[in-house]
């Protein structure tokens, strides 16, 4: 068992480990896996020193929520988040695990977009009674955002706004029943906007703080540490390029799609680094998200006991300075990114 360092959340009283578990892949993201397969995941995360343990309705229409009870239940020890925006109803018509949004369930239940004041509360009710838990720590307000919605933005915001969805969430953490709460999304722009009418204590990032891709530096983070609102950093990998490499025998993803020739482009260079430097990729990808001051957590997807074993590789894995001063002088990270073991 590693010993995982622990990093403030906000006012919360909440310190998270700096390395999670995502548990996207117990809901059977883009292949199934069985119930045995699944809890022997956990398991083998657990003993290895996992204790934040990240899920959300979404996953798997509520099946990942349910697995992720089923291994942590009598466990007081281990931080759960889940997220808020997304109901589940009951859907006789669903009786296989063919792919539906990027999951292979046949949990039989359809998915209705919710963030209104009774929304979020019957998701956070309903997220126990799946997860068979007497309380999670922190939720995520799931996939607000235009990325998400499009021309229906204008309508789930005013849910979460107008509606009562915030103020739900503010009596969740005032009466004690979380710790805190923010988003869970995939882009920055609804972040600093929602946070002009909301303290949020922490905001789930996926996909767009990574080797590959800084923007966040220019708004996010400063907005992030004047507001003392901490940041878990989810798909380090940008959906797995970073992890399998532009060489993968299946085509290589990038932001849940097959990558295009730039970002092949990209990779192929930081993967010339790395190999002079004898560094895995993964691991520069998990140290480097890790290094801002802003970052409380990253929480890469795990699938398998293999894979468990291999992250827990990868973030000890010592890089040296060498690899980091040579990606920032050939522009291959920003000039103002902070980087790990360097002196600027």
């Amino acid at each position: 068992m590693i010993d995982i360092p622990r990093r403030r959340v906000g006012a919360t009283g909440c310190a998270l480990p700096e390395l999670g578990f995502g548990a996207a892949a117990l809901g059977n993201l883009y292949a199934a896996i069985d119930d045995a397969e699944a809890a022997a995941t956990l398991h083998a995360a657990l003993a290895a020193g996992f204790r934040y343990v990240d899920t959300a309705p979404h996953y798997g229409r509520g099946l990942s929520e349910r697995r992720v009870g089923d291994g942590l239940r009598g466990m007081s020890d281990v931080i759960v988040s889940t997220k808020v925006g997304r109901l589940m109803k009951p859907d006789a018509t669903i009786t296989d695990d063919r792919e539906r949004d990027g999951f292979h369930t046949a949990m039989p239940f359809r998915m209705a977009y919710d963030y209104s004041h009774d929304g979020i509360l019957r998701s956070h009710e309903h997220s126990l009674q799946r997860l068979g838990l007497a309380r999670v720590d922190l939720l995520f307000v799931h996939d607000i955002g235009r990325v998400t919605h499009g021309a229906a933005d204008a309508r789930y915001r005013a849910q979460l706004i107008d509606g009562g969805g915030l103020k739900a969430l503010e009596r969740l953490r005032d009466e004690g029943a979380i710790k805190g709460f923010g988003l869970g999304v995939n882009e920055v722009d609804v972040c600093l906007e929602l946070m002009e009418v909301a303290r949020f204590d922490v905001i789930l990032l996926a996909g767009r703080y990574t080797l590959l891709e800084q923007g966040p530096l220019d708004r996010f983070f400063p907005a992030c540490a004047a507001a003392d609102t901490a940041v878990v950093i989810g798909g380090p990998y940008n959906s797995g390029i970073l992890a399998t490499g532009s060489a993968a025998a299946a085509i290589p993803r990038y932001n849940y799609a097959p990558a295009p020739q730039d970002v092949l482009d990209r990779v192929r260079a930081l993967e010339a680094v790395a190999a002079r430097h004898g560094v895995s990729l993964a691991a520069a990808a998990l140290a480097f998200v890790l290094a801002h001051p802003q970052v409380a957590s990253v929480i890469p997807g795990v699938a398998n006991p293999a894979q468990v074993a291999d992250t827990v590789r990868l973030y000890r894995e010592p890089i040296p300075g060498g690899f980091w001063n040579d990606l920032r002088q050939q522009g291959l990270v920003r000039p103002d990114a902070p980087l790990p073991g360097v002196v600027e």
